[in-house]
């Protein structure tokens, strides 16, 4: 039957990002795999600084064995040359690099595929080396005596995986040549699950390490959150006391340990969240290895709950002592700011009550200097008032200086307090 003819319509124009995000669903794809197969897997720490640096290295390879090197921006690149197959990838702050041995062998572990590679080019990766690991996928059955040797005797760890196509052993140790081990028995995997089960195996143990990173700085942060909480309860106690105390010599020690708890979040909030995304991944991990539990053996999933979820709950503690004690500060500061606010009140309290005492004095004060200013000046109008009687005398009219100024005596007083009062209201009221 013919499929139907597609007729072209006229849609608005696409979103900028819809291509890149429906092509993320199908980044990093899963390898196709058939036992045997070697592989050796590489997770250097680089962080943003050598982005440009592993991709330099990338390129240097592929120009080597003649291949196109991956586009600008990519994150995944996968390299087919007849020795081996390369499958690179770019995380946010560590790189990856898996190489795959495709030939029949005995040993899983006495000839890698990392001896593959160039010894030059794996010397000059940029990067610290936190994850190297070999597996090995396998048809034949060993016996437990051989497979504990496989392992140097170490405890081994396992479980049948994929619903029972294979099984998966592991000790979690670095062996003597710098690597871990893993080794998988092929009990009928098909390409794509043992490529996943590949890929499930290598990133427990890339995510594992890296959500571990988290449990050196929890210690370390631990011990400057209780150095600042005994900082911080001194802090509280001096507060406790009567107030009157040096305010200024509390809120400098105080700002003191807030700098300090806000420097150690600063320099530990990213490990941990970043601790929670990895071990999220590691659980999640786990669990698509669908584990049926081999007799007398450990499962992978109860060895990471047993030794990887107490390292992540310390973390995950020391993360929630610091947002606590980020919190206590902040409180603290209120209390402070409250009493400082408090003495301040009280001491413009007592300010203003000092400045109205004072207002009262200028008051009493000012009525008795008007008191004094109306006699003054009815003294002195009284006189020339005497003066203008004695000169009229002298100029023949019958006029008493003495009897004139009793007359003009209280008429001056009463005019010079009218006029004192009215001007002072009149000035109060500008």
């Amino acid at each position: 039957m013919a499929s139907p003819a597609i007729t072209a319509v006229s849609l608005p124009p696409s979103h900028p990002l819809r291509e890149r995000l429906a092509a993320e669903v199908h980044a990093r794809p899963y390898e196709l795999l058939t036992a045997p197969v070697r592989a050796s897997h590489l997770a250097l720490v680089t962080g943003e600084a050598l982005r440009d640096a592993d991709r330099l290295a990338l390129d240097a390879l592929c120009a080597r064995f003649g291949v196109a090197p991956p586009p600008a921006g990519a994150n995944y690149f996968s390299l087919e040359s007849g020795p081996f197959r390369l499958r690179w990838e770019r995380h946010t702050e560590f790189s990856t690099y898996t190489l795959f041995r495709f030939e029949p062998f005995d040993e899983p572990f006495a000839a890698t595929a990392l001896d593959l590679a160039p010894p030059d080019w794996l010397s000059g990766l940029p990067g610290e080396l936190l994850v190297g690991l070999h597996l090995a996928i396998e048809t034949v059955e060993r016996p437990a005596a051989a497979l504990s040797s496989l392992f140097d005797g170490n405890q081994v760890i396992g479980s049948q995986v994929m619903g029972g196509a294979a099984r998966a052993w592991t000790d979690c140790r670095i062996h003597g040549d710098g690597f871990g081990r893993v080794l998988v028995r092929d009990q009928g995997l098909t390409l794509g699950q043992a490529g996943r089960l590949v890929q499930r195996l290598l990133e427990i143990e890339t995510y594992r390490m890296m959500a571990l990173l988290a449990f050196p700085v929890a210690g370390q942060a631990a011990v400057g959150i209780s150095r600042i909480e005994a900082g911080l309860g001194g802090v509280v106690e001096r507060m406790a006391a009567p107030a009157g105390g040096d305010d200024r010599a509390l809120l400098e020690e105080l700002m003191r340990l807030a700098a300090e708890s806000e420097a150690l979040t600063a320099a530990s909030a990213y490990r941990f969240s970043a601790a929670r995304a990895y071990w999220d991944i590691v659980r999640r991990r786990v669990e698509e290895l669908r584990e049926e539990r081999i007799a007398g053996t450990q499962t992978i999933a109860e060895f990471m709950d047993r030794r990887l979820a107490p390292a992540m709950a310390t973390a995950q503690w020391t993360a929630e002592r610091q947002t606590a004690l980020a919190t206590r500060v902040v409180r603290t500061g209120d209390l402070l700011r409250t009493r400082v606010d408090i003495a301040l009140e009280e001491k413009n309290r007592d300010l203003l009550a000092s400045m109205n005492r004072r207002a009262e004095l200028q008051l009493r004060l000012q009525e008795t200097v008007e008191g004094l200013s109306v006699v003054a000046i009815s003294y002195y109008l009284i006189g020339l008032v005497g003066y203008a009687a004695k000169g009229l005398k002298a100029a023949g009219v019958p006029v008493d200086a003495e009897i004139a100024a009793l007359v003009s005596l209280p008429i001056i007083l009463g005019a010079v307090w009218a006029g004192t009062r009215r001007l002072r209201r009149a000035v109060g009221k500008h």
